[in-house]
């Protein structure tokens, strides 16, 4: 099987006749965008008009930038060097500074309409968009003047933007010092890390040494990018008018403090039960002072499920068709049509990654897939981030975009789906070890998320008065992984780097990039148990919620399934079937 993706649904090249057109096109509409704005947004005279032309023009420019802007971002993703790629992101970064002002205008004059909700009333196309309308209305007053948010725009593609990029060329092209089989050897950032997955214990553990040092080449570099990045969203935060950059983050994420503090507080309270498994787990393999990181991954028993790139495309496409139909066509899709770059290999960026593109009514999925068991899973989960765009193409554009911690229901669900199918077919070994897997990503998405909460609250906390040195960051970090692991893992054998590998610390318009992977998998433990209980109904409900979540706050979305997420005790419910799986695993050995 093929395991590069086509973008050619996109553009066949930079260079091709639809691509430039778009260019064109892009820049026409903007111009008449702005020109529209300025004439037009003085007064409250034909509102409901106005809000319609205004609604269509701005639907026309972005599905026009979102278009440029994937597919340079995609070439880019495998292709760090590819320079039409990284010029065009740049390009269409530039050219978004030209919406700040429309954008402004439009929202300022939004929220100074008195009867708001009957002008929305009275039209079809408004009625359709009243979420989009209302909540720009609302966040009108964390604005700036015109003039001062074109400048931070302008400022932010040579601010954090570049540093982002920066980070991203470290990361996609570091190469990896190391001995493999007696042999010197150069590999990808990526292949290294892979290695934690690995059977052979001294493998695991030259690969994480060999990771460390590497590090040291780009640790300076990294940490003027995370500085960097992150004094400016303190900064503009501050401006703006938000408490913190925390509040931004809940306020964008149509999420209150009252749902993270009862999902944080459920955490907390399961966190003993985690450190029981890490210290099972490292007692099977054969160690007293708890789990060294490097074994944090390794595979327990003696099972080695191994799949081939075909193997892994008809399991998945079977058993998403027991949850249903729909899902099950949606990922023979993404397989067949080459929707998937699978592929390791130098120059791409580590990890894995969905892109749902709702202008094409497709979308593009990333992964570095070298045949384990957990490579399948993480197909599975970015198959899930892609199921969640197919539910959402017949929205309207503006109602496409959902808040990140929802963003990981899907995919987590998907991932439940096939751990369960594994289960069914499995020997009592590779049973053992396929529960040993999903214990790991639950112990990743609880444990090691708060661990990424605390350093990166640490971190906006000290950054306020000024940039961190790497030992500062290091120390934060390894402070972070001895709070949240306790005992479960070897304080001599932590990872002070985790700061540079994760590419979430990274992104200015996402910060705390960390709670919404938290919140996915309780939210979606919790809904497969309704699965469960309710079968075919529920997946009725379930499509039904994945299509709305463009244009509802958090709390509401999780109404249709009637559950309350501001309640600690759905949390805990949720993390209650994890810690069953715990028991269960620690009574197996």
């Amino acid at each position: 099987m093929d395991m590069r993706w086509s973008l050619d649904a996109l553009y066949t090249s930079f260079d091709s006749a639809e691509c430039q057109e778009d260019l064109k096109k892009l820049d026409q509409d903007m111009s008449m965008l702005k020109v529209w704005s300025q004439e037009n947004l003085q007064n409250e005279d034909n509102a409901v008009s106005k809000m319609e032309t205004y609604i269509t023009m701005l639907t026309s420019v972005l599905q026009t930038q979102s278009r440029l802007y994937h597919y340079a971002e995609l070439v880019a993703s495998v292709d760090a060097k590819n320079e039409k790629a990284l010029q065009m992101i740049e390009r269409i970064q530039d050219k978004a500074v030209e919406l700040v002002e429309p954008g402004v205008q439009f929202q300022k004059w939004l929220g100074s309409l008195a009867n708001l909700d009957s002008l929305i009333a009275s039209s079809k196309l408004l009625e359709e968009h009243r979420f989009f309308l209302t909540e720009t209305a609302e966040k009108s007053k964390y604005l700036l003047s015109e003039k001062e948010e074109v400048v931070l725009a302008k400022m932010k593609n040579t601010g954090s933007n570049a540093w982002s990029k920066l980070q991203e060329l470290l990361t996609s092209t570091l190469l990896v010092d190391m001995t493999v089989d007696g042999e010197a050897k150069q590999l990808p950032l990526p292949v290294v890390r892979n290695m934690a997955y690995e059977k052979d214990a001294a493998v695991r553990k030259t690969a994480y040494e060999a990771e460390l040092a590497a590090y040291k080449k780009i640790e300076e570099s990294s940490a003027a990018c995370l500085n960097g990045i992150k004094g400016e969203v303190i900064t503009t935060a501050k401006l703006r008018g938000y408490e913190s950059p925390l509040d931004k983050t809940l306020k964008d994420s149509r999420m209150d403090r009252e749902t993270l503090e009862a999902m944080l507080t459920a955490m907390r309270e399961s966190l003993p039960v985690f450190h029981k498994y890490y210290r099972k787990k490292a007692e099977l393999l054969g160690h007293d002072n708890g789990l060294p990181f490097y074994d944090l991954f390794a595979p327990v028993g003696e099972a080695n499920m191994r799949f081939t790139y075909q193997e892994a495309r008809d399991f998945i496409v079977k058993h998403f068709g027991s949850f249903s139909d729909k899902l099950a066509q949606y990922a023979l899709k993404a397989f067949d049509n080459k929707w998937i770059d699978a592929e390791p290999r130098e120059g791409k960026r580590g990890g894995a990654f969905c892109s749902n593109l709702h202008v094409i009514k497709e979308s593009r999925i990333m992964s570095n897939y070298t045949g384990s068991y957990n490579d399948v899973s993480t197909l599975a989960h970015e198959l899930g981030h892609g199921y969640h765009g197919e539910c959402l193409v017949e929205e309207a554009f503006l109602n496409s975009d959902y808040p990140m911690p929802i963003a990981e229901t899907a995919s987590i669900l998907c991932e439940t789906i096939i751990a369960n199918a594994a289960l069914q077919n499995a020997t009592e070994e590779e049973a053992f070890a396929i529960l040993e897997n999903d214990l790991s990503g639950a112990g990743q998405v609880i444990v090691d998320i708060y661990s990424r909460y605390l350093f990166e609250s640490e971190l906006f906390k000290r950054r306020e008065n000024g940039s961190l040195s790497v030992n500062e960051l290091k120390e934060i970090m390894l402070q972070a992984q001895k709070e949240a692991y306790g005992d479960g893992l070897d304080h001599n054998v932590l990872h002070p780097y985790m700061w540079v590998c994760k590419p979430h610390y990274y992104y200015a318009d996402y910060n705390f990039y960390n709670f919404p992977y938290a919140f996915g998998l309780l939210f979606a433990k919790g809904l497969y148990a309704e699965y469960l209980k309710r079968g075919d109904v529920f997946v009725e409900q379930y499509d039904q919620l994945l299509s709305v979540t463009g244009k509802m706050n958090i709390a509401d979305v999780a109404k249709i399934m009637d559950v309350d997420v501001r309640s600690t005790d759905f949390w805990r419910s949720s993390l209650k079937l994890i810690e069953q799986d715990i028991e269960k695993f620690i009574s197996l050995r």
